[in-house]
């Protein structure tokens, strides 16, 4: 089975070749049944229902006032179940939470503090939307001249207005590797870094640098992170993860050292645990794991399965 880590798996068929068909995009964006929209506001998704079950919010189609407070044309997200997906940016609005449109509809909060409880579907949704979104607000002059861009394709490129330039431009995404050291036996090695909650520890990780593969990368990060060599660098499973805009790519190794050494621009800890220790002591002021959504907690707990 294909494994899907949280913020994947949004179920849309993303239909690249309608991106240039600007006129079948303005009809489907103006269909009351087909269309849905879904806005996004300075990083914060809209979402009702209780805190404890939040449930996606769609803009309605035939209301105008949303559409008076776009930064940017629409994006389209591409298709599913007969419905066509729209992301817009109302960041121009002053002050979302007062704005009397919106809260007939909701409240618009962070990604972070939604995790899973938002569900696989609207997770890989607004990742999706996010990692968008925040590519756009940094690429509006052109790279190669530094003339002004402009939205394209749906939302899914930019291009440079310059008429001498004309370069096109797309999103990108940072490759880093993450994963979870283990000494072939009963232990693995976390470590924590001084922005974690309290008592959190995780995998070690780390971003592809130019020139490297991503079993190199593995192998330098755990050396520079922990002091520990390590071997058999088996890939287990990726992730988006938009917090900003990074393709995590899961691994684990065995180290064939033991002795560490945390570096300190980097960690503030870090240690060995052995199995036992780890799941028996998940959710304390002193050890607790990453949050479900995150790859480092599934590649965690795919050791303790054994």
């Amino acid at each position: 089975m294909m494994r899907l880590n949280f913020y994947a798996g949004s179920g849309l068929d993303r239909a690249a070749h309608r991106r240039k068909d600007e006129d079948w995009l303005a009809a489907r964006l103006r269909h009351p049944q087909a269309a849905r929209i879904i806005p996004w506001w300075r990083g914060r998704h809209l979402v009702t229902g209780a805190d404890e079950a939040p449930l996606p919010v769609y803009l309605p189609v035939t209301a105008d006032w949303w559409g008076w407070h776009l930064s940017m044309p629409p994006i389209y997200l591409g298709d599913d179940g007969g419905h066509s997906y729209f992301a817009v940016d109302l960041s121009p609005l002053e002050d979302v939470d007062t704005h009397a449109e919106v809260a007939k509809l909701g409240r618009f909060v962070e990604l972070r503090s939604l995790g899973t409880r938002i569900g696989q579907r609207a997770g890989g949704m607004y990742a999706y939307i996010r990692a968008l979104m925040l590519w756009h607000g940094k690429h509006k002059f052109c790279g190669s001249c530094g003339a002004a861009t402009a939205a394209a394709e749906g939302g899914h490129s930019r291009r440079c207005t310059n008429p001498d330039c004309g370069a096109q431009h797309f999103p990108r995404h940072d490759p880093a590797v993450i994963m979870l050291v283990h000494d072939g036996g009963d232990r693995c090695l976390l470590g924590r870094q001084s922005r974690f909650p309290p008592g959190m520890y995780s995998t070690l990780a780390g971003f592809v640098e130019p020139g490297e593969s991503l079993e190199e990368t593995v192998m330098r990060e755990c050396f520079e992170e922990a002091g520990v060599r390590v071997t058999d660098v088996k890939y287990h499973s990726s992730q988006p993860w938009p917090f900003p805009s990074s393709l995590m790519l899961g691994f684990h190794a065995r180290a064939t050292t033991l002795d560490v050494k945390a570096d300190e621009d980097e960690l503030e800890d870090v240690r060995w645990f052995s199995r036992d220790f780890v799941r028996q002591n998940q959710g304390g002021e002193s050890f607790r794991l990453p949050p479900f959504d995150s790859i480092s907690r599934q590649l965690i707990e795919a050791w303790l399965r054994g």
